[in-house]
């Protein structure tokens, strides 16, 4: 996708009904806009959480007032979850009981309080329990589409169970013996159930990629949900998307076979 074409997408997810919205006038795929969406709300959370912390009190004091945890979260543009967790904390609550009331808002004995969290837990579709789920789970279906197309080509690896506390970073896949694909020599595979978009791949090359290459030597990460075409990959990484599974490969050992190169059979000429 060209980047044009991905940040006018980007521009158009403010709200998470606009996911739904643009699916339709689009076409475009809902979990591929969610995924999008999400990356743009927690972008958009992370700027802005100085701002909101600093202005705990104030919102505490709203809240106090009247405001619902709902309200004050629209109006400071700010994750629902985030803006109850911040007020919670300015009110002299701890992290673990605001989860706890988050978790189980059964057991809040006061009726506001108890409607509020459940209203913003209900709204928060990144922050929340069940946000959060959906998350996870996207990241282990990447994972297990990345490891059955590797296993349908007899190809031997390691996950990031198998090499837990050997090397200080670990991908989703060492492969036991490189490959060849599409004329790349592989080491390692890594599986994003996510856009990669300039600012998605940077950060996973300073996080984790990078340090791959430093342990594996060259290997590919895997953007499940597509990515932008104008993205710059440091030397030892190769990017690609889900057309990944439409190609072939074969241990880096094997001789590539050619059947252009088999002499013909005059005999039969």
């Amino acid at each position: 996708m060209k980047y044009e074409e991905f940040k006018a997408i980007y521009n158009e997810l403010n709200e998470y009904s606009d996911v739904k919205r643009l699916a339709k006038e689009t076409g475009l795929d809902e979990e591929f806009l969610n995924v999008i969406y999400t990356q743009r709300t927690v972008r958009d959370a992370t700027k802005r959480h100085h701002i909101v912390k600093r202005n705990a009190r104030r919102l505490l004091r709203d809240w106090k007032r009247g405001s619902s945890l709902m309200t004050i979260s629209k109006q400071w543009r700010f994750p629902p979850i985030l803006t109850g967790l911040l007020i919670f904390q300015e009110n002299g609550y701890s992290k673990k009981q605001f989860w706890n009331h988050v978790r189980n808002p059964e057991e809040i004995s006061n009726k506001r309080l108890r409607k509020e969290i459940i209203e913003i837990t209900k709204a928060d579709t990144i922050y929340s329990p069940w946000g959060n789920k959906i998350q996870q789970e996207r990241g282990e279906w990447g994972e297990a589409k990345l490891q059955e197309w590797l296993e349908s080509h007899d190809l031997s690896f390691r996950t990031e169970d198998d090499l837990r506390g050997k090397y200080p970073k670990t991908p989703d896949c060492l492969l036991d013996e490189p490959i060849r694909v599409n004329g790349w020599t592989i080491n390692w595979i890594e599986s994003k159930a996510s856009f990669g978009d300039r600012v998605e791949f940077r950060r996973n090359v300073r996080r984790q990629l990078s340090h791959y290459v430093d342990l594996f030597g060259h290997g590919l990460v895997v953007y499940w949900f597509g990515h932008v075409q104008e993205v710059d990959c440091p030397p030892g990484i190769e990017i690609i998307d889900a057309s990944l599974c439409d190609l072939d490969c074969y241990k880096a050992s094997e001789e590539e076979f050619c059947p252009e190169e088999i002499p013909r059979d005059s005999s039969r000429a």
